[in-house]
């Protein structure tokens, strides 16, 4: 099993805030299951910290696995913006992620899942 984290689970993780999001997170770290994210998110996460928060966001992502984007994703985030950006207002990053999540054969782990309703995406 795969697990792709969004933004919003990183967020979270980082801040330490939350417990259940926490107690997640260390089990999925504990178990066989490969966690990543894509350089969407990791563009959201530098574009919004504070100088003073860079070396621990570095750490956090450099433990996990970035998957690239590629034509497939880029196809893929196309036909969901098609079906859902004017209906559920989805945008681009959203459909990148959600397309990375499916062609990985991961399951996508977000709290905004509103932002996410594609039929064939698995939620974890």
């Amino acid at each position: 099993m795969m697990v792709l984290v969004d933004t919003d689970i990183l967020i979270e993780v980082s801040k330490g805030r939350n417990h259940d999001v926490l107690t997640k997170w260390k089990e999925l770290l504990e178990s066989r299951v490969l966690v990543f994210y894509t350089p969407i998110t990791a563009a959201e996460l530098w574009g919004g910290i504070f100088h003073h928060e860079q070396k621990a966001l570095k750490a956090l992502l450099d433990g996990l696995e970035c998957v690239p984007l590629d034509y497939e994703t880029g196809y893929i985030a196309g036909r969901y913006l098609k079906q859902y950006r004017k209906s559920h207002g989805l945008a681009l990053g959203d459909a990148l992620i959600a397309a990375a999540a499916v062609q990985n054969d991961a399951a996508l782990w977000t709290r905004n899942r509103k932002h996410f309703p594609m039929k064939d995406l698995v939620p974890y």
